[in-house]
Formats: structure tokens, C-alpha cells, sequence
């Protein structure tokens, strides 16, 4: 019997470093703690520099775990602990209830069709609405549906209406407990929670929004059906200004974190906007020098060029919104010239940093952490991937902020670490 492996986090590095466990043909053990596998990547639209389909990408590598043998997915669920035994791991991991029988649900969607509840859909970052049982998106991994109990009113309609009799009230939180050889870390992000500190107007106009919520804007499975509204009139904006380095604070350095792809992926949304609505003022407000590696750097001169983005070095020092149009002025120092600048636009878009989504996982289990609050690689220079835990490796932006061609990289890497002690461990006994 093949010694297995434990991933936790479902998104792209997770995925992949699933994947390339179970194809050498180790067990493996995907754990997530939402109801589908995907992550932050299958809230995009496109990818950049080359403005792929992200769906197009991750939606068969999904399937792809989802069906394979040797992968053991476990979504909806969380580790809760987790002990070193030698050099194995114990590990106790929750399954939280569904209230939908997996082994039943065809996720035919009749529930959620006659469901009268409508929440804010948390994978459309609150700007779309889902019901009180639902399926993150359509393409989700297992496509089974969810009660949410904190709004469901209980009214068993969903339960009627099921012909194959998948909705289960009684179900209760189980827990499993499994041997595993090596434990790889793939929890990735969240984005810096601006509401907190109400920046910029966030949380209090409708107009101004975060990059992800754009993204979900611009995909055709999102809320809009791919078309840039504005959330106070539903009305295409003829405006839009970007705001750069929204971002925390440095506990180490007092200075804002920079996450390394917010410009990137900045640059990206600007081009689809100007795709979309040809005729719109684009501007990019920026506090300091712009982070692009040479292809995205392509994207950038084409942006500026092609699409006529503008980019201005400048402070934001506020937005205020004009209640007779629901419009926003944003107030900028400008860095070049001197002096302020007022500019009057139709939706305002906050590039969000990213701040690690590893932080219940730091309660289970004492990995070192860095910069930022990411984790930290034992040596980064020769080996990003192993831990100051022997058997413990970590992947993806749970390792700090990165592209998703670098965290595919940085997976692969991982998994061929772990696969080498996984195998050693079967071999041994």
C-alpha cells in the first residue's frame, strides 16, 4: 500500500500538485474548505499577458481531479489537527454538512431555481446573488449543491421539489482521521479586506469596487452576463479610474506590502474594459514604479499604445461621490507635476494586494512565516518549497504573491519533492 499525501487548498497549485501525486500513482488526499475545488482562478475572466479563457484552462484540470481514482477530494471541509508522528503525519480533518446527499445530487439546479432566498453570492464578490442552496459557479467541482443554514428559512421546498430525494436536514459535521507521509500547503489568498478601513469609499459607494469584482463583471458567467455596469444604474460607465497599491500595511517594515501582480493584472482588466466598451477613459493611478517582468511588460506598451490607457503617477488622496450621479471624484496628488489633480468618473476599481488565506491553518500546525505573513521556504534560494517542517512543503501564493504560471511551477516542484518522500516512505514500510 502506497504511503499518501495530504494537499491542503483546492485552487491551481493545489490542483496541480494533486495531480502530479496521483498520476506517479500515490494517494492523495484534496482537502477545501468551500464546496468546490478552483479557487481565485476560477473567478477570472482571462489570464494575462496572453488574455487566455481561465476557465478554458482550470475547468479540465478540475474535472480531472474530481474523477481521478487516486485523488480522495474532500471539499466543504477543513484539517482540524494536525500530529507528527515520526516521519508521518496524523491528521483529523472536518467535513462540514452540506445538507445534500453527494452520492444523490445530480446537480440538475431545480432547487436553487424555486429557492425563495437570495444572498449575496460570496464567488461574485458580493455583487451577484445566489440562493440559500446553491453551487459556488456551474462549472463547480463536485457539482453538488449546499444549504446555507445561516439563510435558509426552512421551508423544505427544495426538499419537495428534489425527484431524487437529495436533500437531507439531518445531516451532521463528520470527521475522519488519516495517515499521510507529506503534507503540502497550497491555501493561497485573500484579498486585503479595504471595507475594514472604508479607503477610498469602499463599502459605502456602489461604484467603487475591487479588481476580483471586476473580473467577475467582465465573465460571462458572472452576475452581468460579461457586461461592465455600474452597480447604482446598471448603466455602462464612460469613465473609470484604477487606484494601485491598495494594500496592508508591513508589521516588519511600516511600509504598504507589495504584491507583486496587482499591475499586472491591473494592466489586463484595463485592456478588457477598453475591449468591451471601446470609447471609454481609462486612467491608472499609481504611487510609485510600476512591477512588470518582460511579458507582461509587452501587455503594459500595447495598453498604453493600442488601447490609449492612461497611466499617472500619483497619490489618491480621496474619493468622494457626487450624489447627484452617483459619480466619483477622486482627488490625486500628482507626483511628476506637483500639485493635485480632481478627476470626475463613473466607477472607481481598487487593486486589492493579497494577503495570506493560511492563518486557521497556523492554529494546526507551527510553520515559519515571513514577510507579508506568507510562509516561509527553508532556504528560498535553492529550494522555495520545503518548510522548517521536515515533510511539510508549500506551493503557490501561501509561499507569497505570484503569477499563476509561477505557482503552476512552484507545484510542480513540490509534488516532485513530496512524490521522492512519499515513495521512500511505501518502500520502507
Amino acid at each position: 500500500m502506497t504511503m499518501a499525501g495530504l494537499v491542503i487548498g483546492g485552487g491551481i497549485a493545489g490542483i496541480q500538485v494533486a495531480l502530479d501525486l496521483a498520476n506517479q500513482g500515490l494517494t492523495v488526499y484534496l482537502v477545501e474548505k468551500n464546496p468546490s475545488i478552483g479557487g481565485r482562478m476560477a473567478q477570472l475572466d482571462k489570464t494575462f499577458p496572453k488574455l487566455k479563457c481561465a476557465s478554458s484552462l482550470m475547468t479540465p484540470m478540475m474535472l480531472e481531479a474530481g474523477g481521478h481514482p487516486n485523488i480522495k477530494l474532500l471539499t466543504h471541509s477543513e484539517v482540524q489537527e494536525i500530529r507528527q508522528e515520526g516521519k508521518k503525519f496524523k491528521v483529523k480533518i472536518l467535513t462540514k454538512p452540506r445538507y445534500v446527499d453527494e452520492n444523490k445530487c445530480t446537480g440538475c439546479g431545480l432547487c436553487a431555481r424555486f429557492c425563495p432566498v437570495e444572498t449575496p453570492s460570496e464567488f461574485d464578490e458580493r455583487i451577484g446573488v445566489r440562493s440559500a442552496i446553491y453551487v459556488p459557479f456551474q462549472q463547480a467541482v463536485p457539482l453538488v449543491y449546499t444549504i446555507d443554514k445561516e439563510h435558509c428559512l426552512q421551508c423544505e421546498l427544495c426538499q419537495n421539489l428534489c425527484p431524487i430525494g437529495a436533500i437531507d436536514y439531518t445531516q451532521k459535521p463528520s470527521e475522519i482521521e488519516v495517515e499521510v507521509g507529506a503534507v503540502i500547503v497550497t491555501t493561497g489568498f485573500d484579498l486585503f479586506d479595504v471595507a475594514e478601513t472604508g479607503e477610498y469609499g469602499f463599502g459605502r459607494f456602489d461604484n467603487v469596487i475591487t479588481g476580483l469584482a471586476l473580473e467577475r463583471l467582465l465573465n460571462v458567467a458572472g452576475p452581468t452576463g460579461g457586461r461592465v455596469v455600474r452597480r447604482s444604474d446598471g448603466k455602462i460607465p464612460k469613465k473609470m479610474a484604477f487606484i494601485q497599491c491598495v494594500a496592508p500595511i508591513d508589521d516588519r517594515s511600516g511600509d504598504i506590502y507589495c504584491s507583486k501582480v496587482c499591475c499586472m493584472y491591473t494592466t489586463k482588466e484595463a485592456v478588457l474594459v477598453k475591449e468591451q466598451v471601446p470609447d471609454i477613459d481609462v486612467t491608472i493611478y499609481y504611487p510609485g514604479a510600476l512591477a512588470f517582468d518582460k511579458s507582461p511588460e509587452e501587455l503594459y506598451q500595447r495598453a498604453k499604445g493600442e488601447f490609449r490607457i492612461r497611466y499617472v503617477k500619483g497619490r489618491v488622496a480621496e474619493v468622494r461621490e457626487n450624489p447627484a450621479n452617483n459619480n466619483l471624484l477622486v482627488r490625486v496628488e500628482n507626483m511628476d507635476r506637483g500639485g493635485f489633480i480632481e478627476d470626475e468618473v463613473d466607477m472607481v476599481v481598487l487593486s486589492t494586494g493579497l494577503v495570506p488565506a493560511a492563518r486557521c491553518f497556523e492554529k494546526v500546525f507551527p510553520l515559519k512565516v515571513g514577510e507579508g505573513d506568507f510562509f516561509v521556504a527553508s532556504d528560498r534560494k535553492i529550494d522555495s518549497v520545503s518548510t522548517n517542517v521536515d515533510g511539510v512543503f508549500i506551493a503557490g501564493v501561501a509561499e507569497g504573491p505570484k503569477d499563476i504560471s509561477d505557482s503552476v511551477a512552484q507545484a510542480k516542484e513540490a509534488a516532485f519533492k513530496a512524490s521522492i518522500l512519499l515513495k521512500g516512505l511505501t518502500e520502507s514500510g
